[in-house]
């Protein structure tokens, strides 16, 4: 019986048309089995570390909803003018303490995007515990007289309900205005415009004719009025920069843009009807 068993690999290369064959060589297993024990424990190490960390990352999981850095501990709001950010926090349904991941940002952006004054919301979520609220709102354009008071009025047709004492930004007043259809086409028409154009208007007056539902009247600030309707009033009111550029500033009147465009001087003197002059196409 021997002492022990040898187990060799013996292999041949060899090439055909009965050339010498090249001896294989030799491999003792015996030799092989260090790797193998060398391989085998590194595989093992491996697992067992693999096993470690996932063990320790799910106590750090367990550990950080159990703590306070799970719970919302800031919401940052950005982008916000017409709204207060008071406001829109509290329309976002997203509250302080409540666990972070239960926030729902999809649903808050629902429910911001459901306010008329705001056109879309993004709510993102910053570990550990911060809520981010970008919102971008509707654009004001006008404001509204109602007696004494102005209220900002959107580029969707929105009459905001707070009142300003004053008229920060250089925009168009309204008056006889309404929410409704007049309002919404003259809001969309105000937002085709150039922001010079809607800029040089100091107030527009609905002032419906029996030939003209939507007749309107605009006094400029450069000191001409015009009469317009609204079904063609962009179309038309985007020449009036080439319009005025061919009249004597110092000679003002009406541009008419009802049917084509013409300039009806006012009268000097006791006489109170205008002159037609007509004003060619640009």
């Amino acid at each position: 019986m021997l002492s022990r068993f040898s187990i060799y690999l013996i292999g041949q290369i060899g090439e055909p048309g009965g050339k010498d064959m090249e001896k294989g060589k030799i491999i003792s297993i015996e030799e092989r089995i260090p790797k193998l024990k060398k391989l085998r424990k590194r595989k093992t190490n491996r697992r067992l570390i693999f096993i470690i960390s996932l063990f320790f990352l799910i106590l750090l999981a367990v550990g950080y909803f159990q703590s306070p850095l799970s719970k919302v501990a800031s919401i940052e709001v950005k982008g916000n003018q017409l709204t207060p950010a008071a406001e829109i926090i509290a329309h976002s349904g997203i509250e302080k303490g409540e666990n972070i991941w239960k926030a729902g940002a999809r649903q808050a952006e629902k429910n911001l995007e459901r306010d008329p004054k705001i056109q879309q919301a993004d709510v993102s979520v910053t570990f550990p515990n911060r809520v981010k609220i970008s919102v971008k709102e509707q654009q004001k354009l006008a404001y509204l007289s109602k007696g004494k008071k102005l209220f900002p009025v959107l580029n969707n047709g929105t009459i905001l309900k707070e009142a300003v004492g004053s008229t920060p930004e250089q925009l168009p007043i309204l008056y006889n205005f309404k929410a409704g259809a007049e309002l919404d086409q003259l809001m969309d028409s105000l937002e085709q415009l150039p922001s010079e154009i809607v800029n040089s208007i100091s107030e527009i007056y609905y002032a419906p004719k029996k030939t003209d539902s939507r007749h309107i009247q605009l006094f400029m600030n450069d000191g001409f009025e015009v009469s317009a309707t609204l079904k063609t009033f962009p179309e038309k009111m985007v020449y009036y920069p080439a319009i005025i550029s061919q009249l004597d500033p110092n000679v003002k009147g009406v541009i008419d843009l009802e049917v084509g465009s013409y300039f009806k001087a006012y009268n000097s003197g006791k006489e109170k009807e205008p002159v037609d002059e007509p004003i060619p196409q640009p």
